[in-house]
């Protein structure tokens, strides 16, 4: 099973900016559809963003434009680059894979969450 080890998150000011690191061990990572995910208390897990495994990126609406998702494969490391943070990116962030999984994808494994807190 592959395992996702998160890091990266913290407390930033309004309009600052953070990156999230995921690394991932287990599994050939350059063949994993990764992806970012945002929590808050008692809500709903909301999709970020996500970047395949032949490089194709998408973004929620909410996010596209502050934040971008890049990849290491190399390093087998996924990247959520925030800027511009608001209050109410204050959130607990998740990574997720999926592996061979399309129409649509299907995130299997799941990162243990880190928390971001941008204060108002």
């Amino acid at each position: 099973q592959v395992q996702l080890v998160e890091s990266g998150g913290g407390l930033v000011q309004a309009g600052g900016s953070l990156r999230l690191s995921c690394v991932a061990s287990g599994r050939t990572f350059s063949l994993y559809t990764m992806g970012w995910f945002r929590q808050a208390p008692g809500k709903e897990r909301d999709f970020v963003g996500g970047v395949s495994w032949n490089g194709y990126t998408s973004y929620a609406d909410s996010e596209k434009g502050r934040f971008t998702i890049s990849r290491d494969n190399a390093k087998n490391t996924l990247y959520l680059e925030m800027n511009d943070l608001k209050p109410e990116d204050t959130d607990v962030y998740y990574c997720a894979a999926s592996y061979m999984t399309y129409n649509p994808v299907r995130y299997d494994y799941w990162g243990q969450g880190t928390q971001v807190t941008v204060p108002s």
